[in-house]
């Protein structure tokens, strides 16, 4: 597929892909320092402030469901827009809601519409190829994590200066502008694709009836879960166990930033020597490693900043190592259905994301040890499946 073939445009498409990325996760996380702010505005505890971003991640999860395979059919360039303005009047209702019960439901609406950026997977499929496809997908992933991290230094700054309504206002300011650069740059639809008689149930049976696909797509969401988990629970840790400020909150989820960086340096000088299979292994094996390590150091030196941070920047390496491999190896299996594609991955992180990170918060009380024990599930299930998918690999290649 060729929707922008100007070489001067290329930058502004990655720039274009790349907010979309910032979009994708900035709701999720910009939030996060406004907890207590949050708790006192909804008299709220805030455990329950937290499920509040569990709650946008799967609805999240549900809109990317239809969103993929859509876009298939009618074009990524619609959906695109109708999304970007649906999570406009989502973020809007929020930042004007009195009631807990509005804030939530805007939020599911906000969500909704932001199943479209989800499509920044697919573009990147449409407009890319090869070597510069692959490296494009490890930016995109290191970026999304570095996103993630200055989110909350962004929202400390926004909650100081305007309230936590000010980063919903941020959020409607950006989303205009990549409304307006996806009307500029992304010039003419894609062809339509019907994938078969029955539409959008048609896509979904043909990709997931695939093992290897799903195979792939599970390993990338088990170690998504491992990251969100933390994220969501973060300001629980920091700012009510271990009393930490919303700003030095900030500052130091901005080491965790720093972590995607290194991780998406080491990743893309794997991607050059290595084999797929053992790239995946070895992200995997590091969020074991971290998962291990967050449980000896807290039980040795008790729960600090530093003991959690350690275990956390060796999880998010293996993290930004893993998934832009098993990402690619999945998109690659069925390009032709690349939105469908999309939307399996993105309703598989979003949804293990939510419910991992909403059952570890239900036990505040042993919250690191539940959240360590975490990741040595999800880690170890993904190198099962890893070994299965590769296993099977092997006797496909003996047969043939």
């Amino acid at each position: 597929m060729n929707l922008a073939t100007n070489t001067r445009e290329k930058p502004l498409i990655i720039l274009l892909l790349m907010t979309m990325m910032l979009l994708s996760v900035f709701p999720l996380d910009v939030v996060l320092p406004s907890f207590p702010d949050l708790s006192g505005y909804f008299r709220i505890s805030p455990p329950d402030a937290a499920l509040s971003v569990s709650v946008f991640a799967v609805s999240l999860a549900l809109s990317i469901l239809l969103v993929g395979p859509l876009s298939d059919m009618w074009g990524r360039k619609k959906l695109l827009l109708a999304g970007i303005a649906l999570a406009t009047i989502g973020a809007a209702g929020c930042a004007v809601s009195s009631e807990y019960q509005w804030f939530l439901g805007f939020r599911v609406i906000q969500a909704i519409g932001c199943g479209s950026f989800s499509l920044a997977q697919s573009l990147v499929q449409d407009l890319f190829v090869g070597r510069e496809r692959e490296r494009l997908r490890i930016w995109m992933v290191t970026a999304g994590g570095v996103f993630i991290s200055i989110s909350p230094l962004l929202g400390t700054w926004l909650q100081l200066e305007f309230g936590w309504q000010g980063s919903f206002w941020v959020f409607i300011t950006l989303a205009t502008l990549v409304w307006l650069s996806a009307c500029r740059l992304l010039k003419k639809a894609p062809p339509i694709r019907t994938p078969a008689h029955g539409g959008v149930l048609s896509a979904y049976w043909r990709v997931c009836s695939d093992a290897r696909f799903m195979g792939y797509w599970l390993i990338s969401a088990l170690a998504f879960a491992c990251h969100f988990s933390f994220i969501v629970n973060s300001p629980i840790i920091f700012m009510e166990q271990l009393a930490l400020s919303p700003y030095e909150f900030a500052w130091t989820l901005l080491l965790y930033g720093v972590a995607y960086v290194f991780g998406g340096v080491v990743a893309s000088v794997l991607h050059r020597y290595l084999h797929a299979n053992t790239q995946i292994n070895i992200g995997l094996g590091l969020i074991a490693t971290s998962g291990l390590l967050m449980l000896w150091l807290t039980r040795q030196f008790g729960l600090s900043a530093t003991t959690v941070l350690l275990s956390m920047l060796i999880c998010t390496i293996g993290t930004t190592i893993t998934r832009p491999v098993v990402n690619s190896k999945a998109m690659n299996i069925h390009p032709q259905y690349a939105g469908t594609s999309t939307s399996v991955g993105g309703v598989l992180m979003f949804l293990s994301g939510g419910v991992v990170s909403a059952l570890i918060s239900v036990v505040p009380e042993g919250l690191i040890s539940t959240l360590a024990l975490w990741f040595l599930a999800l880690s170890l299930a993904g190198l099962g499946l890893n070994a299965l998918i590769f296993q099977r690999d092997k006797q496909t290649l003996n047969v043939g």
